[in-house]
C-alpha cells in the first residue's frame, strides 16, 4: 500500500486553534466484518487491534473531569468490542450522549441479535453508514449482500423508534475521487427512495468527503489520481468552514489510548502535541491548543464542507 504521508506535510493549509473540547471520538479497535475501499482506518475481520480494559475504563472518567456532552464511538466496528455494552452504559448513567458509528450489517452479525434492542433502551444516537440508496452501488463498494443486510439493519433500527423518536442518521461518500453533492439536496433523495422502496425513516444525512489517506489515498497513487485529487480539495478550499471543522471541539482517541486532533491524525500517525494519552487528559485541558494540520485537511473545507457531523455550509 503508499504511504500518502509524505505527500502531504508540507502545506499551506491555514492554522488553526482548538476552542473548548466538547467531544471524545474514540476508536475501539480496527476489527470489522467489512473491508470498504474508501475506509481510512484499513477495518478488516482479519484486524485485532482493540483497545485494552484500562483505557476502557479511563474514558468515563475523561468524561466526567472535563465535563464532556459526547462520547463518539468508531472502528472499526466499535460494537465488536467485548467492553462496548459496558463502556455505552456507564456513559450514559454520567449523562453523556453517545453516538455510535455503525455499519449496519453489524446488526446481523452471529452473537449480536439483540444489538439493535441494546442501542435503543441505552438511547444510543445511530450514525449509520449507507453509501447509496441502489444496491448494485453499495455492493459494488463493500461487497456483495451488504446493502440487503443494511436495509434490514435500518428496519429493525425504525422499529424500534429509530428516525422517529430516536437520532438515525445516515452516511454517504462518494464511490471516487469527487467532493460529495449538495447535502440538503441528496438527504431528499435518500429519504425519497427508501421510504418509497423500503418503508424507511431516517434524521439527517451526512455527506463526507473522502481523504487521500491509508486505503483510499493508496488507490488514489496507484490509479495516478492523487494530485488530481489534491487540487480538486485545494482549489474547492472555503475558508468559511475552518470555523466549524470538527477538530476545533473534538479530541481523537485510538485503540491504544493516545490523543490525536482527529480521527485522520490518528491514522496518519500525528499525535497530539502536548498531552499524548487519555491519563493525561485527566489532568490537562487543551483548549486553545494549536492543532496540527497537513494537506488532508483540505478534504474537511472543499466545497460545502465535511465533517463527522457531515457538510459545514
Amino acid at each position: 500500500m503508499h504511504d500518502t504521508l509524505p505527500l502531504l506535510l508540507a502545506t499551506d493549509f491555514p492554522a488553526l486553534r482548538r476552542s473548548r473540547l466538547a467531544t471524545l471520538q474514540v476508536n475501539l479497535g480496527y476489527r470489522c466484518n467489512q473491508s470498504c475501499l474508501h475506509c481510512h482506518v484499513n477495518a478488516g475481520p482479519n484486524r485485532s487491534e482493540a483497545m485494552d480494559d484500562a483505557n476502557v475504563e479511563r474514558i468515563p472518567r475523561v468524561l466526567a473531569a472535563r465535563g464532556l456532552a459526547a462520547l463518539d464511538l468508531t472502528g472499526g466496528a466499535p460494537e465488536l468490542h467485548p467492553r462496548f455494552r459496558w463502556l455505552v452504559q456507564t456513559a450514559r448513567e454520567l449523562g453523556v450522549k453517545v453516538i455510535d458509528r455503525c455499519n449496519l450489517t453489524v446488526l446481523s452479525e452471529p452473537g449480536q441479535a439483540d444489538l439493535a434492542d441494546f442501542l435503543a433502551d441505552q438511547g444510543v444516537e445511530v450514525v449509520a453508514s449507507l453509501p447509496c440508496y441502489l444496491e448494485e452501488n453499495v455492493d459494488g463498494q463493500r461487497g456483495k449482500g451488504v446493502f440487503e443486510r443494511s436495509i434490514a439493519g435500518l428496519q429493525r433500527l425504525n422499529a424500534l423508534g429509530y428516525g422517529r423518536g430516536l437520532n438515525l442518521h445516515l452516511v454517504y461518500n462518494p464511490s471516487g475521487p469527487s467532493l460529495p453533492p449538495a447535502q440538503a439536496g441528496l438527504e431528499a433523495a435518500y429519504k425519497k427512495e427508501l421510504e418509497a422502496r423500503y418503508g424507511i425513516v431516517f434524521n439527517r444525512l451526512y455527506s463526507l468527503a473522502n481523504m487521500p489517506i491509508l486505503r483510499f489515498g493508496s488507490t488514489l497513487v496507484s490509479k495516478g489520481q492523487f494530485a488530481a485529487y489534491m487540487a480538486l480539495l485545494k482549489v474547492s478550499h472555503s475558508p468559511a468552514n475552518l470555523d466549524q471543522v470538527m477538530c476545533r471541539e473534538l479530541l481523537s482517541v485510538d485503540w491504544r489510548g493516545r490523543l490525536y486532533d482527529c480521527d485522520f491524525n490518528q491514522m496518519l500517525g500525528l499525535p497530539l502535541p502536548g498531552a499524548a494519552t487519555l491519563a493525561d487528559l485527566l489532568a490537562v485541558d487543551v483548549a486553545e491548543q494549536a492543532i496540527r494540520v497537513a494537506d488532508h485537511c483540505y478534504g474537511c473545507t472543499a466545497g460545502q464542507g465535511s465533517s463527522c457531523g457531515g457538510a459545514l455550509g
